[in-house]
């Protein structure tokens, strides 16, 4: 598996695009089923939280929700014009929140994983790195 490093730019594009090209595939093939758009949303978003470098990992579980909106784009019905679009987007965000929150969760939870590991990581190489005390002064008492 490829294993890309994406800036928060990057994986919220990445997400986006990914996101938009799903809702008009469901669109097509499924006829606009939130259900499918919901059960593709998942993997997205754990892909964009693991392929986000470390020191973007705060952008993984902000830019997964936004992506979830602009997908639904193809996917929510509409009677015509502006507003139509715009209250079959919320519908849409409406009926949807399900998804919305599992895969903002899975994001999340992700990310805050890859975090605890990174700080580990960090403070074991400050504590390996910091200056030993001499054999004598260890508690020794002579």
């Amino acid at each position: 598996m490829p294993n890309p490093r994406l800036t928060g730019l990057g994986g919220g594009l990445f997400c986006g695009a990914v996101m938009l090209a799903f809702g008009g595939l469901d669109r097509l093939l499924f006829g606009a089923s939130l259900t499918v758009y919901g059960v593709l949303f998942l993997p997205v978003s754990a892909l964009t939280a693991v392929w986000v470098r470390r020191a973007d990992l705060v952008t993984a579980p902000i830019v997964v929700p936004i992506a979830f909106a602009v997908g639904l784009l193809p996917v929510a019905e509409s009677d015509g014009g502006v507003s139509g679009r715009l209250v079959g987007l919320i519908t849409a965000l409406a009926l949807g929140a399900g998804w919305l929150y599992g895969g903002t969760l899975v994001a999340g939870v992700i990310t805050t994983v890859r975090k605890i590991r990174l700080m580990r990581r960090r403070a074991a190489q400050q504590r390996a790195r910091a200056p030993r005390p001499p054999a004598q002064s260890r508690g020794r008492m002579s």
